[in-house]
């Protein structure tokens, strides 16, 4: 079996800006030989670098982890420099528009560390902190205000290794440093593959948006408009410079969606909407979110469906003593750190089984402590009594009195239904419906999430209204599809249709027949009886 670890930076490798940099970097810029004093780094992993000052005689001065937490100042040679790199042996050297920069200041300090000790975190006395401190024994000063300064100033610190960018800044202040080459240590590296560009673009924007993601994105966003400013007075084919300009315009316009649409989002947590999905859906995302977030009587109706709309005595009931789960029963194969056996940490003490830790840990494969424990018979029983609020079958009016605000609140809701439905894993079947035979089905799914929905509640038909088309169908899912046992019945209008007699009567029958509910939204005029609702409720 692969490691998974090789895969994931072959992943990395060809995603982002450091596959571009990689592709330009080594197929049109100057290589180099690196000068005492020259700061050196090379990728480790996605968002993480090793770095070090080069002191001459090929010798590089850098913070090598030889314990748990702690860590030595050792001279190394490029190849053991770059040895737990998982993403090539590409070592960068600090440049400007002639070479090369160092300074024998810097390279002095570097090596008169070389042999000391210390606790090895990663922000603090990592091997950033270490060569930005070696920088700062230079005495010169580059401040100048130039467009690459500017852009270096863009790199975000909250990064997963927040002083790459401190150490870039500074060797730029002190050294001079507005450019990051390529040395060719070995002689032997050879032009990094072209990048797929449609891909690269495409990645991102089918990338789920959240904080975390966005946070990512614009830190890409911004090393990318530093590496532009980088390479601006550089001989680099022009149709490469427009797609790196495309590319980085795509991120541009992803982190505005995000915040155009950043309300929207936070109210439909873990709903994985993605730029793509964004600009399917063209919605006003900002009255969606002040619909959701706004409406209390959505917020209502949206408890009621769900599992824990239940007596506060069957919620006592189902309270499970915390020992339940604390027995130990024997060992087992997980990624559970906190429960691992004590010989995996063995590991990490040396360097070549580190990685194989790492990959037990990706692979849930780390021997661990296993914990079981006994349910009371409350709990069985609260159980049970959760199943009483099941799947929902939706029929949504699309006709032309829906449009607008009402519509607005209809989609609201079925979007705040939908997150708690996929938070307690039922299922949720939503029926578009206008005069009568037009009807369109959607099954959320794990195909099918939120951003599908929203997609197909733009599919309404826009004419008149017809109700039993709808309930048809939906008694018809709960009767006949095992997803839908149980489920309520959720009919969303405005309220201006009636049923006939005779089919009011068989509606009762079947729901009798078929122990569901049926609650009725009235997305605009006043609350009416309509002779089949279990519940009508205006929004």
């Amino acid at each position: 079996m692969m490691n998974p670890l090789w895969l994931a930076g072959k992943l990395a490798s060809s995603i982002g800006l450091k596959a571009v940099k990689y592709f330009i970097d080594s197929t049109f810029r100057d290589k180099v030989q690196p000068v005492p004093g020259s700061v050196l780094y090379c990728d480790l992993w996605v968002a993480a670098e090793h770095s070090g000052i080069y002191v001459g005689d090929g010798k590089i001065s850098n913070i090598v982890v030889d314990g748990f937490a702690e860590s030595s100042v050792c001279l190394d040679s490029a190849q053991s420099f770059t040895s737990k790199s998982m993403l090539g042996r590409r070592i960068y050297v600090s440049c400007d528009s002639n070479g090369a920069v160092g300074c024998g200041q810097v390279a002095h300090g570097a090596d008169t560390h070389v042999g000391e000790r210390s606790f090895y975190g990663l922000v603090f006395k990592n091997c950033h902190a270490f060569a930005t401190k070696c920088v700062n024994y230079s005495e010169q000063d580059f401040r100048t205000n130039s467009l690459v300064d500017r852009a270096l100033s863009l790199l975000p610190n909250e990064t997963w290794e927040p002083t790459m960018a401190a150490l870039k800044r500074t060797a730029s202040l002190k050294l001079g440093a507005t450019k990051w080459r390529l040395w060719d240590w070995d002689g032997a590296q050879d032009s990094a593959p072209e990048p797929d560009w449609d891909a690269q673009a495409d990645h991102f924007r089918k990338q789920a948006l959240n904080e975390e993601s966005i946070r990512q994105i614009r830190s890409e966003l911004a090393a990318m408009q530093a590496y532009e400013a980088e390479i601006a007075d550089e001989d680099i084919p022009a149709p490469v410079r427009q797609r790196l300009a495309s590319l980085r315009g795509t991120l541009s316009d992803i982190s505005a969606k995000y915040d155009q649409a950043k309300a929207f989002l936070a109210a439909c947590p873990g709903a994985q909407f993605s730029y793509e999905d964004l600009i399917a859906c063209d919605e006003d995302f900002t009255g969606l979110a002040q619909t959701m977030q706004a409406n209390n009587r959505i917020k209502d109706l949206v408890h009621k469906l769900g599992r824990n709309y239940i007596s506060e005595e069957k919620k006592k009931k189902s309270r499970v003593p915390a020992a339940c789960r604390s027995e130990v029963h024997g060992t087992h194969r997980s990624d559970d750190v906190m429960r691992m056996l004590p010989n995996e940490l063995l590991n990490l003490e040396d360097d070549t089984l580190e990685v194989l830790f790492y990959a037990r840990l990706l692979e849930g494969n780390l021997l661990s402590y296993e914990l079981k424990g006994t349910m009371p018979a409350e709990v069985a029983q609260a159980e049970e009594s959760k199943q009483r609020t099941g799947p929902v079958v939706a029929c949504l009016d699309t006709s032309q009195s829906m449009q607008g605000a009402p519509m607005l609140k209809a989609k609201a809701l079925l979007l705040a239904i939908a997150r708690i439905l996929a938070r307690e894993n039922r299922s949720l079947h939503v029926l578009l419906f206008g005069a009568a035979n037009e009807v369109r089905a959607f099954s959320m799914d794990a195909g099918n999430h939120a951003a599908g929905l929203l997609r197909f509640l733009r599919q309404g038909f826009g004419g008149g209204t017809d109700f039993e088309t709808p309930l048809r169908k939906a008694l018809h899912v709960v009767a006949s599809e095992n997803d839908y046992l149980k489920a309520d019945i959720l009919m969303i209008s405005d309220g201006d249709c009636t049923l006939s007699a005779e089919f009011l009567s068989t509606l009762k029958q079947e729901k009798e027949k078929l122990g569901c509910a049926i609650y009725s939204v009235l997305c605009a005029g006043a609350r009416i009886e309509d002779g089949f609702s279990d519940e009508v409720v205006v929004l």
